[in-house]
């Protein structure tokens, strides 16, 4: 499906149906020429836009949410945007618009929906999240988990919001760099505008831009000129990335590579439609993927799944261990702390 002919005339068609509120948030930092040229788009459209991202570069975080344990910034923010000694947490000097976090995208949605917005602006909900767009593309279920711009855009779904994720294939840039319209990160800016700006007009007003519990990835190839590329629904499964650990006998350290050949594991696909090309292949031929998630990481209920659960059946219905399942579906949370996760990791 394509748009339009070229991403200008995308730009001049009339504005949005409805004004929304729009939280912004990136891992490439609030300094990020992408971000602010998607920042500048959204807001000649009529939104009402706020962005809280990283003070510094943050890419490579997932949905790791780490908040700083320093009440003032320890280093000057990316680009020196704010100096050294201020708050871990407050606006670019010259736009209070724009905020910045010294923590991790994930950290950044949080500290926006739970400091930033009940403390400054009160009242404001966001009707959307965007996240990016990215430098460098954000493909297949393993970078799902290992991106921040999807850690940023799942911590805003698993809040009730819907957001979308937004990559493109351009390199960083700080914000003022970026002077006209033919930049590699305005081009990016107008290509996710283009994405996004047909989400919100499909939109009834009132309505919710995505389904409870869904998100979007969206990733954009190389662009050249003002060309929109075709736009492709897809899946994140197919054809996708995941990582070898490569040794450096000299320096004796390791880094990362692709697999080869691709890992199976990567790509099965058992949810949704598995007839749809995987946006890894999309983006490799020229076009914007579009690919739907939830937040709901449960196995699906085929064969194979009751072949997992069949495993330990005797644990569920006798022993010790033994328990009824569906009496744990009216049964109070127990009162006592669990240990989680998180608990583990801070000891």
């Amino acid at each position: 499906m394509r748009f339009a002919t070229t991403l200008a005339a995308v730009l001049s068609l009339a504005s949005t149906s409805s004004a929304l509120n729009i939280l912004l948030n990136n891992d490439d930092g609030f300094g990020s020429g992408n971000l602010r040229e998607l920042y500048k788009l959204l807001k000649a459209a009529g939104h009402d836009v706020l962005i809280v991202a990283p003070a510094t570069q943050q890419s490579g975080q997932g949905g790791r949410s780490d908040f700083s344990t320093y009440p003032n910034l320890t280093s000057s923010s990316q680009y020196d945007i704010v100096p050294a000694g201020a708050p871990a947490v407050g606006t670019d000097p010259n736009d209070s618009s724009i905020w910045y976090y010294n923590g991790t995208p994930a950290a950044c949605t949080f500290v926006a929906l739970d400091y930033v917005l009940p403390r400054y602006y009160p009242g404001w909900t966001p009707d959307l999240a965007l996240a990016g767009p990215n430098y460098g593309t954000n493909l297949g279920p393993f970078v799902y988990s290992l991106s921040g711009t999807l850690g940023a855009t799942y911590a805003a779904v698993s809040r009730s919001i819907p957001a979308i994720a937004l990559s493109a294939s351009n390199a960083a840039v700080p914000y003022f760099n970026v002077t006209n319209s033919s930049h590699p990160a305005a081009l990016a800016a107008k290509a996710s505008y283009a994405v996004v700006k047909q989400f919100i007009n499909a939109t009834a007003e009132g309505a919710r831009v995505l389904p409870l519990g869904y998100g979007v990835n969206v990733n954009i190839p190389e662009l050249f000129d003002d060309t929109l590329p075709p736009v492709v629904k897809s899946r994140l499964t197919g054809e996708a990335e995941t990582d070898v650990a490569v040794y450096d006998e000299e320096k004796g350290t390791f880094t990362w590579g692709n697999l080869r050949p691709l890992a199976a594991g990567v790509n099965a696909c058992y949810n949704g439609d598995c007839s749809l090309p995987g946006e890894t292949a999309v983006v490799a031929n020229g076009g914007i993927s579009v690919s739907a998630f939830t937040i709901d990481y449960d196995a699906p209920s085929i064969p194979y799944t009751e072949m997992v659960f069949a495993k330990v059946e005797n644990l569920f219905s006798s022993g010790e261990g033994g328990n009824e399942t569906s009496g744990y579906r009216t049964k109070p949370a127990p009162k006592k702390r669990m240990m989680t996760g998180r608990d583990v990791y801070r000891m």
